[in-house]
Parts: structure tokens; sequence; C-alpha cells
């Protein structure tokens, strides 16, 4: 009397379930990188829209534009003689203090003004006198370029 040794020819002695898969342990990184994708295109687009400002009618000159590296520290003049420093709204007398606390930073790049073509002079000029008061010398007014007629 003969017995089989071993299960079906070919098998290698596994008997393989019919209906059943195994889990699959590898990642599918595709949708990872479709989501990436979007997020990205999504803060490209709503990058520029961040960086307003306080909204001010800049006057226009033919002054070329400046390169920067780093983010400038901007104080604003509104037509209604507001003080902005960035985007949070200062009185006059807090500018030198404020400027101080940022150099104790370590920042030593230059000052942009921006005053609205409708500000009071004397309030913007108030403004770079505290700003030359509080030991910075690098001082740059912000205009538009002048556009053809």
């Amino acid at each position: 009397m003969g017995m089989a040794v071993g299960g079906a020819k070919g098998s290698g002695g596994r008997r393989r379930r019919s209906g059943r898969r195994s889990a699959i342990s590898e990642i599918n990184v595709t949708p990872l990188v479709d989501v990436m994708l979007v997020l990205l295109i999504i803060f490209m687009v709503a990058a520029p829209m961040m960086t307003v400002g306080v909204p001010i009618d800049l006057p226009e000159t033919q002054a070329k534009a400046m390169n920067a590296d780093t983010q400038p520290i901007t104080v604003s003049v509104n037509p209604a003689g507001e003080i902005f420093l960035q985007e949070t709204p200062i009185a006059i007398d807090e500018i030198v203090p404020k400027l101080e606390a940022i150099a104790t930073t370590g920042y030593n790049e230059r000052i942009y003004v921006r005053g609205d073509t409708n500000a009071d002079y004397g309030t913007v000029m108030q403004v770079m006198a505290r700003i030359s008061a509080a030991g910075f010398k690098n001082m740059g007014l912000v205009t538009l370029q002048e556009q053809e007629k």
C-alpha cells in the first residue's frame, strides 16, 4: 500500500486557502502625494494675499524696485494719521520702545516707512524722526512705480 507524502504535485507542501487574502504590508503613497500637491498649490495661491499689510495709497515715483532677502520691518501711516508697526496699530510714542525691543534680537536691516498719499506730511516726518532718534539710520520710503500714461 502506498502513501502520499507532501501534498499535491507542484504545490511545495503549502495549501492555498481559497477566498482569503493576507494583509498587504506596503504603504500606498499616491494619496499622500496628491494631498501634498493640493496643499502646495493652495499655499502658493494664498501666500501673496496674506502679505498685503495696512491698506494705504502709496505715491508713485520712477525709482526702481529693491531686492530684499529678509522680511523688512514696515512702519505705515494711513490717511487718518494712524501709525502701524507691520500690521499692528501703535501710538507715536511707542515706536522707539518697540523698535529697540526688535533691535535686541539682532535686527539691523532697513526699516521701511510707508506713507499714504493723503497722509499728513508732518506725521510721516515725525515717525521718521523717531525712528532715526532710536538709532536706526537705514530707512527707506516705500512708493509705487510710476505708470506710463
